[in-house]
C-alpha cells in the first residue's frame, strides 16, 4: 500500500512533529495514529477527491449548526466512553451502584438550588404531572445527606430550555439537595422523546446508514457529594416507543424505573391537583471516591443561562 511506503511514512512523521523535539509529545503520537489511520482508510476505500471534500465540508456544517453534542452519542462515541469508565472501575474492584450513562449535549450550568424538593416546571404548560422522589446511598446502604441531584429534562415537546427560546430560563432544570437521610422529591411534567432536527447533518448523517435520530422520553441526573465518585446517569421513561432502541445508546438496564399512574380522587386531590398523576420512585447508589480509578467530572464546556 502507498500508505505504508517511505514516502508516506516520511510524510506523516513530519505531519506529526516527529522532526522536532518540541510540541507534547502525547499529542504528536495520537495526530501520528489519527492521520496515518486516516491515510489508510483513504487508501482502502478508494476515497475519491470530491469524495474527501464532501466530508469536510460536512465537518464544517456540523460545527457551525452547533450539533457536535449530538452526533458524537449518535455514533456511540459517548458510550464507547461510559463503556471504558465501567471496564477501569470493574479493574479498581468498583462494582454495583447506579448505572452511569451519557450526559448528552443539552446540559446548562448553574441552575437554581433547592433544599430537598423542588418543583422542576414553570407552570405555563400543560402535561401529565410527574412526582419523583428517592434516596441517595452508598453502596452499603447508608444515606449520603447533602448530596446534590443535578437534574434537567425536555418538555412535553421534546424541547430543552436554553436551547429552546420559548421556555422560561431554567425550566425544567434544578439542583436538589437531598435532606439528613438522603431523600430528594420533585414535581414536574412527564417530559417527551424528541428527535435530530430533520434537516440537521446528524440527520443526514443518519439516513446515509439507515437509522432513525429519536431517543425515548429521559431525564439526566448529574449526583455529586463530597468524598464519592460523581454519578452521570440518566432514566428512560417505561413505555416509550424508543426505549429499546435510543440512536444515543443510553438506554442501561436498571435505568427504567416503573411508572405508576394514580387516579385516587384523595390522592389528586392530597397533591392539589385536578387530574391522576405519574410517580416514579428511583435511588441512587454512590462510590466512593478512590484514587485508582479514572475521576468521573469530566471538563466539558457547558452553556449557561445568563
Amino acid at each position: 500500500m502507498l500508505t505504508d511506503t517511505k514516502t508516506v511514512q516520511s510524510l506523516l512523521d513530519k505531519v506529526a512533529g516527529h522532526d522536532n523535539d518540541a510540541g507534547d509529545p502525547r499529542m504528536k503520537a495520537i495526530v501520528r495514529r489519527a492521520t496515518a489511520d486516516l491515510f489508510r482508510l483513504i487508501e482502502e476505500f478508494d476515497i475519491q477527491p470530491d469524495e474527501f471534500w464532501a466530508a469536510m465540508g460536512y465537518l464544517t456544517r456540523l460545527g457551525q449548526s452547533g450539533e457536535v453534542g449530538l452526533l458524537v452519542p449518535g455514533l456511540g462515541l459517548e458510550t464507547f466512553l461510559d463503556l471504558r469508565m465501567d471496564q477501569a472501575e470493574a479493574k479498581a474492584g468498583i462494582e454495583g451502584g447506579t448505572p452511569r450513562t451519557i450526559e448528552g449535549p443539552l446540559y446548562v450550568a448553574g441552575a437554581p438550588l433547592s433544599r430537598g424538593e423542588a418543583r422542576l416546571d414553570d407552570g405555563t404548560e400543560q402535561g401529565e404531572v410527574l412526582f419523583m422522589e428517592g434516596q441517595v446511598r452508598d453502596v452499603n446502604g447508608k444515606p449520603v445527606a447533602g448530596a446534590v441531584v443535578d437534574v434537567w429534562h425536555a418538555n412535553t415537546l421534546g424541547g430543552y430550555s436554553f436551547f429552546d427560546p420559548s421556555q422560561a430560563k431554567y425550566n425544567l432544570r434544578r439542583r436538589i439537595e437531598a435532606d439528613a437521610e438522603g431523600r430528594y422529591r420533585f414535581r414536574t411534567l412527564l417530559p417527551s422523546g424528541y428527535a435530530c432536527p430533520p434537516d440537521g447533518p446528524t440527520q443526514l448523517l443518519l439516513d446515509h446508514l439507515g437509522r432513525h435520530g429519536h431517543r425515548p422520553a429521559h431525564i439526566h441526573f448529574f449526583v455529586t457529594a463530597p468524598g464519592y465518585r460523581k454519578l452521570t446517569t440518566q432514566i428512560n421513561i417505561d413505555g416509550d416507543d424508543y426505549l429499546h432502541d435510543d440512536f444515543a445508546f443510553a438506554t442501561r438496564d436498571g435505568l427504567i424505573p416503573a411508572v405508576r399512574r394514580n387516579a385516587d380522587p384523595a390522592a389528586i386531590h392530597a397533591r392539589g391537583l385536578n387530574a391522576p398523576f405519574a410517580e416514579i420512585g428511583f435511588d441512587f447508589v454512590l462510590h466512593a471516591e478512590t484514587a485508582t480509578a479514572p475521576r468521573t467530572v469530566v471538563t466539558r464546556a457547558h452553556a449557561e443561562a445568563a
